[in-house]
């Protein structure tokens, strides 16, 4: 019995204690308006599964290796080419390469760290609530950058608040150390991360490509730039 109920814990998603309130908020709408109306308890039901499922937080086994940078969110690669940081984050006035994740609403949204390393400096930017996969939101929609610094330089990670997002949650803190692939924050519900990258790292994926936070690589160190794809 014991390996029986062990095998069902190890089966299920954990939930993120970020959605807790929601998940709870959406279990009562869903008796009240089944109260209210029996048809309607399936519909609020429908909007708890999908809560649920929303902030999923599954495990995910991070490669380790000198000179990698993990997707920091699951999602689809939406940009890569160079870009100029976000001025807050203090990176220099000169374009970086930037990889952007693009998260819709039924991605996971933990966000992870890239690279290992200390936590330099946080800053958080108001603004609007654009659709995260144009350009200029990376510019004027609500963010919060991180500058991380790394084996190889600094990078820097950003998480852009979307055309349905409206809250920014980070965990970290300046000064602490993070390590590749830790969970450092999250964002409801629809949204992206941007990526800023020293010289000296080439991208390894392509716009259109699907990564898993926490375990798809980038890019690498000292590599040279791949990025051809085939699609079937």
């Amino acid at each position: 019995m014991d390996s029986v109920l062990k095998s069902i814990r190890a089966s299920l998603v954990p939930i993120h204690r970020e959605g807790y309130p929601f998940i709870a908020i959406l279990a009562f709408l869903a008796l009240f308006l089944g109260w209210l109306w029996g048809p309607l308890f399936w519909v609020g039901l429908v909007a708890t599964a999908w809560c649920v499922y929303f902030f999923r937080d599954p495990p995910r086994v991070t490669p380790l290796g000198a000179g990698l940078v993990i997707s920091p969110a699951d999602g689809r690669v939406s940009q890569v080419g160079p870009a100029l940081p976000p001025p807050e984050l203090e990176l220099g006035p000169l374009p970086r390469m930037r990889i952007s994740v693009f998260m819709n609403v039924f991605n996971c949204h933990i966000n992870r760290a890239p690279v290992s390393g200390r936590v330099r400096k946080i800053a958080y930017k108001p603004g609007r609530f654009l659709n995260a996969e144009l350009d200029k939101a990376s510019e004027d929609n609500e963010r919060n950058g991180l500058v991380i610094e790394g084996e190889h330089g600094t990078v820097g990670v950003v998480q852009i608040a979307g055309l349905v997002a409206r809250r920014i949650v980070c965990f970290t803190r300046e000064s602490e150390a993070l390590s590749a692939g830790q969970r450092f924050g999250l964002i409801r519900f629809g949204s992206r991360l941007d990526v800023y990258l020293p010289e000296g790292y080439a991208p390894l994926v392509a716009e259109g490509q699907i990564a898993v936070g926490g375990e798809t690589v980038l890019a690498r160190f000292g590599a040279a730039a791949d990025r051809t794809v085939r699609v079937d």
